[in-house]
């Protein structure tokens, strides 16, 4: 894959928070695949810590660098998680899903100690929702979960992939929502939930502590939140 400059100066820069001891949440995405590179990286070179997967296709890249994964019987908490994001604001208010993972990767943000974004400044934005937002939903009558998302004025649309419908890792459709300006994320997140059939939504609120942002000169810069310590379960 062609290197992009900013995604990689992003993701490396994240890896250099892991210590070790640490179980580490390996996120999805174009950024994150960096982050994964570099983790494996620091492990051939010493660095001894365990890791859990947000998708199986982090998992397989995780395996080829020679990381060390767990199941998540054998985790008593995950110190920090890194993962990409579609979009952010300055709020570290997050879109998620836009490579189908969002499910398994707010269960990893929400146990973990940490949680530190990747991603190029290009998907650092003023106002979320001109990505389309990602939800997750129940395959069985899914038609009627659609009709409702129609009827709230989302404008969803079924993803579809080399002329199928995709699949999640979970096994569910994904229904991506137009909203072009999200004015009131928290409100929408929760009337998304009480839809009877969505599974779960790419809205992450309160997850991030950090973001990470590389520019296309390879320059990082970050913002973080004052968002009170978070705890694993």
């Amino acid at each position: 894959m062609q290197t992009n400059i900013g995604k990689k100066a992003a993701g490396e820069k994240a890896a250099g928070y892991i210590k070790p001891g640490m179980t580490v949440g390996l996120g999805t995405g174009s950024t994150a695949y960096y982050t994964i590179l570099r983790i494996g990286e620091l492990v051939r070179e010493g660095l001894d810590i365990k890791a859990v997967a947000t998708s199986a296709q982090s998992e397989e890249l995780a395996r080829e660098q020679g990381i060390p994964l767990v199941d998540f019987d054998q985790v008593d908490g995950i110190d920090i998680d890194i993962d990409g994001a579609d979009e952010a604001d300055a709020q570290l208010q997050l879109i998620k899903g836009g490579g189908g993972a969002l499910l398994r990767e707010k269960i990893i943000a929400a146990a973990s100690k940490e949680m530190v974004v990747v991603i190029d400044e290009q998907k650092l934005v003023k106002h979320l929702g001109k990505f389309p937002l990602p939800v997750e939903v129940a395959t069985f009558a899914w038609e009627l979960t659609f009709r409702q998302l129609v009827a709230m004025g989302a404008h969803p649309v079924l993803r579809m992939k080399d002329n199928q419908r995709f699949l999640t890792d979970n096994g569910n459709y994904i229904l991506d929502c137009h909203y072009q300006k999200i004015h009131n994320a928290a409100a929408l997140q929760a009337q998304l939930n009480n839809v009877p059939g969505v599974v779960e939504n790419g809205l992450f609120l309160h997850y991030a502590t950090r973001l990470v942002i590389g520019a296309a000169d390879g320059s990082v810069r970050e913002i973080t939140h004052p968002y009170p310590a978070k705890t694993s379960f």
